[in-house]
């Protein structure tokens, strides 16, 4: 699982050039978790501190939506009474 700081500023972007949201992990996450299926397929975070990947021998700067489920799953997990 990805262990990125909540905290840690980053922007979500749309492939198809709606405006991006800035903020941090969290807020662009917590979009993420609303949208719909269409546009979590188009959905990106670009980071501001690359992170590793399985399978790369990089490290990258952005996020896929399949990444970004994954953290949506870990901040669901982390909520305190939702267990």
């Amino acid at each position: 699982m990805l262990n990125i700081p909540w905290d840690q500023p980053a922007t979500m972007i749309d492939l198809d050039g709606k405006t991006p949201i800035i903020g941090t992990i969290r807020d662009c996450v917590m979009h993420f978790a609303i949208f719909k299926p269409f546009a979590k397929e188009q959905a990106r975070i670009l980071l501001t501190r690359p992170v590793f990947r399985e399978g790369r021998k990089t490290r990258t700067w952005i996020l896929n939506p399949d990444e970004i489920e994954l953290l949506v799953k870990r901040m669901d997990a982390e909520r305190p009474g939702l267990q």
